[in-house]
């Protein structure tokens, strides 16, 4: 076999193995597990985070209907207040004044009725004014068919909403002859339109192979009428789970819109997260009001190869609109990227990301996502590093801090692209396959440097972060990749029998969109035990990785800059934070 075809055949076997983000759909029951609950005192701290969301302990996914009430902030999201895999789930639901310090409150909804009795899934919430926050949500009902539900506050007074009723009014929307029960779900925040005085909301589903957001409208928020065509669909896609459907100013770089904004100067984003593949994909587009429909402008691929919120271990993600500081926020979820055996065995699993803020970037062609200012204040000491000069084959520690718990944000200087490894037509366009074929390791010209996160002294392990710059070949222009790869992240090895319940190591990729005129490009990463979050270029391209290293662990973490490429590379600017654990995560959760 040639050496061409070698490599074309381990591609395959990589694409195979990540087809679904290396896991397993998270409706997937263990009927012996998800019920086999680990007391407080039982949890393993071995690579818990520290300033990431999660409860004490248990599974969670999906974070649901994210709401400012009243100077409080609401975060529900997907529990299994029984065990650490999928199973019983219920809307926890926690509260905070600062998007940092979190109290637990009681579930909101769990099966209880009918129209949920087998499941209480993922949905959105909206302020409807005269009414108050209305939760939308998918219920599974005896026959497993998925349907709509809504629940309401108990107490419009307190602040806290810490009581729910669902009304036996229940559902407000059923799958009709021609739509999928099996596949019917998480419907959206509702937007109003002034103009005719009805309010919307979508609902994910497939019909075959096609992706699908379906329309319901409602004039009173209790009968929905499905709209004539769906706002959106596409062939090949799979599943639409957890739809998202938004605007974005043009014009104003500084703050977010409401879901209902239906002025001038805005562009819509629909998300929608492919159950086929665990990932998320966005377009941008125009959404015409009258005809109910949205088209996007066809600048990015409409599918699996289009643009994603994060290129990384991120689902489900849900945004909403804090008008108390004018932004939209997005919150996702990262599972986790070890075996189901080990999760049972630690006690929990599943984080809630560093929420981030959404903007739509200046070349009106992509967003860009920031960490909120408020993930800041848990900043601790802090080490500096400024005009370092980085040699082919060089590495320097950042010394002074706790590698393993750190917010560190880096800007590198390539000066001279001459160097720059021309990227033509012999290459592969998809950047995952680039960056399994041209790693951390391998010799370019400008690049790879980035970060070694995570590392023993000796790299025996270690998750590089890093960026390549290639010169394409028609334009002469940078074409900048970046990747986060956890393959020689855990020197654990898992020798069963079942492909699917081993650890998962992959690396990830995603293109940055930089001109490198002034040749700086910056890097940002919020490391937290096992979590490795990381911006590239102010955050046009994000990537989260989870790793379990076994020796890199706690004080015995490093943390190094790093070029090997033959074109030296200068740290201009090195900012690293301890980061300190929140006053309250999540007490009293059960």
């Amino acid at each position: 076999m040639s050496a061409s075809k070698l490599v074309s055949v381990l591609l395959l076997i990589v694409l195979i193995n990540i087809s679904n983000n290396g896991v397993d759909a998270f409706h997937k029951i263990f009927k012996k597990l998800q019920s086999q609950s680990t007391s407080l005192d039982s949890v393993s701290p071995l690579h818990r985070t520290a300033y990431h969301f999660q409860p004490p302990r248990h599974w969670i996914n999906d974070p649901n209907a994210p709401m400012l009430y009243k100077g409080i902030y609401h975060l529900f999201y997907q529990y299994n207040p029984k065990g650490a895999v999928w199973g019983n789930i219920v809307w926890a639901h926690s509260v905070s004044k600062d998007l940092i310090n979190w109290e637990a409150l009681e579930p909101a909804i769990y099966p209880s009725k009918w129209f949920d009795i087998n499941g209480t899934w993922s949905g959105s919430s909206t302020h409807v004014p005269g009414k108050g926050p209305v939760i939308l949500y998918t219920g599974i009902t005896e026959n497993q068919t998925q349907i709509q539900n809504y629940a309401i506050p108990q107490d419009l007074s307190d602040p806290y909403l810490k009581t729910w009723i669902k009304p036996d009014d229940n559902p407000i929307v059923k799958p009709d002859h021609g739509e999928n029960g099996s596949a019917f779900r998480d419907p959206t925040t509702a937007w109003f339109n002034k103009k005719d005085g009805y309010w919307r909301m979508l609902v994910g589903s497939k019909k075959k192979h096609r992706g699908i957001a379906y329309m319901y409208k409602s004039r009173d928020f209790k009968k929905w009428v499905k709209t004539k065509r769906p706002i959106h669909s596409r062939k090949k896609t799979g599943m639409w789970e957890c739809p998202d459907f938004f605007p974005v100013s043009v014009t104003d770089k500084k703050n977010g819109l409401d879901f209902s904004y239906d002025g001038p100067n805005a562009k819509h984003v629909l998300k929608v997260s492919l159950d086929l593949t665990r990932y998320e994909y966005y377009t941008l587009g125009k959404y015409d009001t009258k005809k109910d429909r949205y088209r996007p402008d066809g600048n990015t691929p409409d599918g699996w190869d289009g643009l994603r919120f994060d290129y990384g271990n991120f689902y489900a993600s849900k945004t909403f609109f804090d008008d108390k500081k004018k932004r939209r926020i997005l919150w996702g979820w990262a599972n986790e990227s070890d075996t189901v055996e080990d999760d049972t065995l630690k006690g929990w699993a599943g984080v809630q990301l560093i929420p981030r803020t959404i903007l739509l970037d200046y070349s009106g062609k992509q967003l860009v996502f920031w960490p909120i200012e408020e993930i800041e204040s848990l900043r601790g000491k802090n080490v500096q590093m400024t005009n370092q000069k980085m040699e082919m084959g060089q590495r320097f520690e950042v010394q002074g801090i706790t590698p393993a718990q750190v917010d560190v944000d880096v800007t590198f200087n390539v000066g001279s692209l001459e160097k720059a490894e021309k990227f033509d037509a012999s290459f592969t366009t998809k950047p995952l396959e680039l960056c399994n074929l041209k790693g951390s390791n391998v010799t370019g010209g400008v690049g790879p440097f980035g970060l070694i996160t995570l590392a023993t002294s000796d790299l025996e392990e270690y998750t590089p972060v890093f960026f390549r710059v290639f010169k394409d070949a028609s334009t002469n222009k940078p074409k900048v990749l970046m990747c986060s790869d956890a393959k020689p992240s855990s020197l654990k090895t898992d020798t069963g029998s079942d492909a699917k319940q081993r650890m998962y190591k992959p690396s990830f990729a995603g293109f940055v969109d930089v001109d490198l005129a002034d040749g700086k490009i910056s890097l940002r990463s919020l490391i937290d035990h096992s979590v490795v979050e990381s911006f590239g270029a102010k955050g046009k391209t994000v990537i989260t990785s989870r790793v379990y290293p076994t020796k890199a662990v706690g004080e015995k973490a490093h943390l190094f800059v790093f070029n090997n490429g033959s074109q030296p590379v200068t740290v201009e600017s090195l900012n690293a934070w301890n980061m300190q654990k929140p006053l309250k995560m999540n007490q009293g959760a059960k």
